[in-house]
């Protein structure tokens, strides 16, 4: 399906762009373009993959002329370009709605404009019951991307939500091994705490699904299995031989318990493909007057589905799920 196209990845020097190169260069694609303004990992992109179908643009989805560069003769765009970090938000909330919210914007205006076929972007379970700046920024963003659908013809975009990436750049996991390779005592905030447990490699495979099977202001959702933070930690030490203690350190500020992909009022109204839940977007008008005499009725499942109830993943499963990420012992 990307046989002789171009496709922009905004955002494309991080974990996800990787992985999107990693998947694609061998196959028929025309051209990757790697859209962000880090030169630095641009550079190292550059150097690593040494490959020709893959442009590099400088620029920052805040600014909207730098993106038409990069945007013209595009087929297809993953927009993943966001302001990650809960901390960093939470002291700096307008940034991340700059980057978040009007960022996106400005990606889905200027992809219209180039009559791009089709459109991804990519969001957080954070943006459901949002607690913290960034999950607010994302759900901000959801909703920008979904009210844009409705406005185009020509261009279809829609969304997809996932859990934390395992080992992407700021999780957990490399910070747990990190501790455990300096001797340090690992610290967890809550051992009780559950997350979705998703590789790079599913993160991928979401957006393909949604590329394939996407709607207008579509949002999928993959099924994932989940983990408790103190299996996760007792796991790594196993997995390492190692003697560090767990030290809790308790709860951060902005900081959930369980993670939730699917809103109670979501999964009312979701569609069950069998791996991935689709949330069809809301398409009525602005003639708001007949939704006071018309409405929808109260039916199918009532419970959000979060990283507690999904399934949770036994000691070997996660060992493997680690192993498959490189994270296994070497003499």
């Amino acid at each position: 399906m990307f046989k002789n196209k171009t496709l922009l990845i905004t955002g494309g020097s991080g974990s996800f762009g990787n992985a999107v190169l990693d998947k694609f260069l061998s196959s028929e694609i025309s051209e990757i373009r790697i859209f962000s303004r880090d030169e630095k990992k641009q550079h190292d992109m550059r150097v690593k993959y040494n490959n020709p179908k893959i442009k590099f643009f400088i620029g920052d989805v805040r600014n909207k002329e730098s993106i038409r560069p990069a945007m013209n003769g595009v087929d297809y765009v993953f927009h993943a370009a966001a302001l990650k970090q809960v901390p960093s938000c939470e002291f700096f909330p307008i940034e991340a709605v700059k980057t978040n919210v009007l960022g996106t914007e400005n990606v889905l205006t200027v992809a219209i404009e180039f009559n791009v076929k089709k459109v991804i972007c990519l969001s957080t379970d954070k943006a459901v019951y949002p607690i913290n700046a960034m999950g607010v920024s994302k759900a901000m963003m959801e909703k920008t991307f979904v009210a844009k659908s409705r406005n185009t013809n020509d261009t279809v975009i829609c969304g997809t939500r996932y859990g934390n990436v395992m080992a992407s750049r700021g999780s957990v996991i490399p910070h747990f091994f990190q501790q455990i390779k300096d001797g340090k005592n690992i610290t967890v905030t809550n051992p009780e705490m559950t997350r979705f447990m998703m590789t790079l490699e599913d993160a991928v495979n979401l957006v393909l699904y949604a590329f394939k099977n996407g709607n207008p202001g579509d949002i999928f959702v993959q099924k994932s299995p989940a983990s408790s933070i103190g299996l996760l930690a007792n796991t790594m030490k196993d997995i390492y031989n190692s003697k560090v203690s767990i030290e809790n350190i308790g709860i951060r500020h902005a900081e959930k318990v369980h993670e939730t992909l699917l809103s109670k009022e979501e999964r009312i109204i979701s569609e069950d493909l069998g791996d991935y839940f689709r949330v069809p977007s809301d398409n009525r008008d602005l003639n708001y007057n007949k939704y006071f005499f018309e409405g929808n009725s109260l039916s199918g499942n009532l419970s959000e589905y979060n990283s507690s109830n999904t399934r949770q993943l036994e000691k070997i499963e996660l060992k493997k799920l680690l192993a498959k990420i490189g994270y296994s012992f070497k003499s």
